[in-house]
């Protein structure tokens, strides 16, 4: 196998059209997006002979936990992975130090099992404290029609959408503009408040948007109730997915069920767009099923049981794996362990 970076956009978005597992954060535009941001980007493909078996997108992260090399949501492979992440790896230990970093990181979409931490183990990875992106998701097949998958929601759910469907004080409006996005904003951080996160800024918001809006793949959904926004949402529509990646709602219109009828009009619209799959994003790795919502103190029970209500099934893939590459690198693990705590994660 050899590594040979891809420069090409058609070629590498080609070979993942015919991946199931994968999310835009291995797209062409997230590369671009990051480029944008200031950071570094590798587009490595990886080939048997002549055949593409695998691409990994590489990002130089510079943070206060130390510059690290960052593989998102990746590799996406067909082939052997083992002999394919060997591969990678000496090809990421060289570059990190070229670029002097502390580490590598790889957040794999790889089914949480045995025989795949093995193969992280058996290479000198260790498993991340913190995880950047999510490792537990909660995924929707949207090909059923809108009354059939209305009927397989949470009783409480459909419920509450159909109630805000009768609110004529409460409507939903999509956007493409990127100004809008200062309109997101404004709730975006009230919420941060709330939850205790630290938001991303107005340019990572900004950027992300117009980025991915020059091929129509990104669209931000507005809760008007009697004319104000109360709750927004940004949705990543990309090959064939929508992907639930930012919300916001205001705490003081907690009763007017804005969010769910935010989240079905999404989900329409996903539909239109020949989307098959109405990804959630992240929930809280301790939540199996509704069962363990109550024993649950993870900060996002409450968002768990909000997603799962729409239906849907439970991903989780193999825990974000660390190769330290300096000795400093045990600084960053307890940084982020301290953090950790202080999230209660």
């Amino acid at each position: 196998m050899r590594i040979k970076e891809i420069e090409n956009k058609e070629a590498w978005e080609r070979f993942l059209a015919g991946c199931s597992e994968k999310t835009f954060l291995h797209s062409w535009n997230w590369g671009t997006f990051q480029e944008k941001l200031g950071s570094k980007v590798w587009r490595w493909g990886i080939y048997s002979a002549s055949e593409l078996v695998g691409v990994a997108l590489v990002l130089k992260v510079k943070s206060k936990r130390g510059t690290f090399l960052f593989v998102p949501h990746g590799p996406i492979v067909k082939g052997p992975k083992a002999e394919t992440l060997e591969v990678l790896l000496q090809e990421l230990r060289n570059l990190g130090t070229r670029e002097r970093a502390r580490f590598i990181r790889i957040a794999p979409l790889w089914s949480r099992d045995k025989a795949h931490g093995d193969i992280f183990e058996d290479l000198g990875f260790r498993q991340a404290v913190l995880h950047t992106h999510p490792e537990v998701t909660w995924e929707l097949d949207i090909t059923p029609s809108s009354e059939e998958l209305l009927s397989a929601m949470r009783k409480t759910t459909r419920y509450l959408i159909r109630q805000a469907e009768r609110n004529k004080d409460l409507r939903i409006v999509q956007s493409i503009r990127a100004d809008d996005i200062k309109l997101f904003e404004t709730i975006y951080r009230e919420t941060a408040l709330r939850h205790t996160f630290v938001p991303f800024s107005h340019t990572y918001l900004e950027s992300q948007f117009s980025i991915f809006q020059q091929n129509n793949e990104i669209a931000l959904f507005l809760a008007q109730y009697q004319g104000k926004v109360i709750a927004a949402a940004l949705v990543v529509f990309w090959q064939k997915s929508a992907f639930y990646h930012h919300g916001a709602s205001l705490s003081q219109y907690a009763r007017i069920p804005a969010t769910y009828l935010l989240q079905w009009e999404a989900i329409k619209e996903a539909q239109k767009r020949g989307c098959r799959m109405y990804n959630f994003w992240g929930i809280a790795p301790d939540i199996k099923d509704k069962a363990d919502i109550a024993k649950s103190k993870h900060p996002w029970a409450g968002l768990t049981l909000f997603k799962m209500g729409f239906g849907g099934v439970r991903k989780e893939y193999v825990q974000t794996q660390d190769f330290p590459l300096s000795p400093t690198y045990y600084l960053t693990y307890l940084f982020e362990k301290m953090r950790k705590a202080r999230r209660r994660l």
